[in-house]
């Protein structure tokens, strides 16, 4: 039979109050009480009931954090950040990978309401979830719009696209095409698109775009790079706005006969640890991602305190150019 708070009373010789300030850090407690307190719970192996803490404190230290999938290598990466940021502020979080399905994310979102997270920080990309124009709820998003009141955290996106466009232009590339994910999503993501168009316009350079609709769909990756090579055998620069496409295009180029950087140079983007260490070679632009997950968590800590009027509802960290062999 489970041990109860009475029993780690009645063994610590205080009573039912005491105990629950011991395990809620509320009051004085004499340092003498507090470890005969705690030494009772070690001896009975009395585990607090976490969701009675959460009522007495109004508080349930649980962040959800809604992704498309941790298998990429960004997201990946944000999740280590979000969690050891989280664990050292005394919060657990429940991660929920939604798969870019707005059904699951629907679904998650729910649970994680009925759970009583103190707050929620996502990175999908769907779209017009009632749920998120809900006033007074604390929630981040990573890179998405989900609406006007929710305050959105990322990378510098122009500046990447600008940085990214201008570094193949001075390596003398011609014909340079952009592979992004679908315009449809609506994301700040989008902006690294707008930077190539704009740069190729003042240089009087040709706008070629290409779209992986299902971004996180190898099948498609390879379609499109295969489609590229085909449509546009001239082809001598490739900016791809995330890693994975960049090395899908790269191994489909040698794959083909193509010399990287000789015949066509390749810059991605996001410069994760994994990427780093699987093609040390790739010249990419490198998102903040821890610093990402620790402005995203400050400002969610913010909400969770009813701070919804003096926050930042955009904000935009710096990237860096991550100079390899494949330009």
């Amino acid at each position: 039979m489970k041990p109860k708070i009475q029993d780690v009373a009645k063994l610590a010789g205080v009573s039912k109050t005491t105990v629950s300030r011991v395990l809620n850090n509320r009051g004085y407690i004499s340092e003498k009480t507090k470890k005969n307190v705690e030494k009772a719970m070690d001896e009975l192996n009395y585990i607090p009931n976490d969701i009675a803490r959460s009522l007495f404190n109004k508080r349930t230290n649980l962040i959800g954090v809604i992704l498309p999938t941790t298998s990429n290598p960004f997201f990946g990466e944000l999740t280590f950040y979000l969690e050891n940021i989280c664990n050292s502020l005394g919060y657990k979080i429940l991660l929920c990978n939604s798969l870019n399905s707005i059904s699951k994310e629907e679904e998650y979102l729910r649970m994680l309401m009925r759970n009583q997270v103190d707050g929620i920080i996502v990175g999908t990309h769907n779209q017009g979830i009632l749920e998120y124009h809900k006033q007074n709820l604390a929630i981040v998003a990573i890179d998405r719009n989900l609406s006007e009141s929710i305050p959105v955290i990322g990378s510098d996106n122009y500046a990447g696209g600008r940085i990214a466009t201008e570094l193949l232009l001075s390596k003398g590339c011609k014909c340079i095409i952009i592979i992004n994910g679908s315009a449809l999503l609506k994301s700040p993501t989008i902006l690294r698109q707008k930077a190539y168009e704009d740069i190729m316009k003042k240089h009087n350079r040709p706008v070629i775009v290409y779209e992986v609709i299902n971004v996180f769909d190898r099948k498609n990756q390879i379609e499109i790079a295969r489609k590229i090579l085909d449509e546009w055998p001239e082809v001598d620069g490739v900016f791809a706005t995330n890693d994975l496409f960049a090395a899908t295009f790269i191994s489909e180029a040698k794959n083909s006969g193509k010399n990287i950087p000789d015949d066509i140079k390749v810059v991605g983007y996001d410069g994760t640890e994994t990427c780093q260490s699987l093609m040390p070679e790739l010249t990419t632009i490198q998102q903040p991602i821890k610093l990402i997950a620790k402005v995203a968590i400050d400002i969610l800590l913010k909400e969770i305190e009813g701070q919804f009027s003096n926050i930042s509802l955009k904000t935009c960290l710096p990237v860096k150019l991550l100079e390899g062999k494949t330009t």
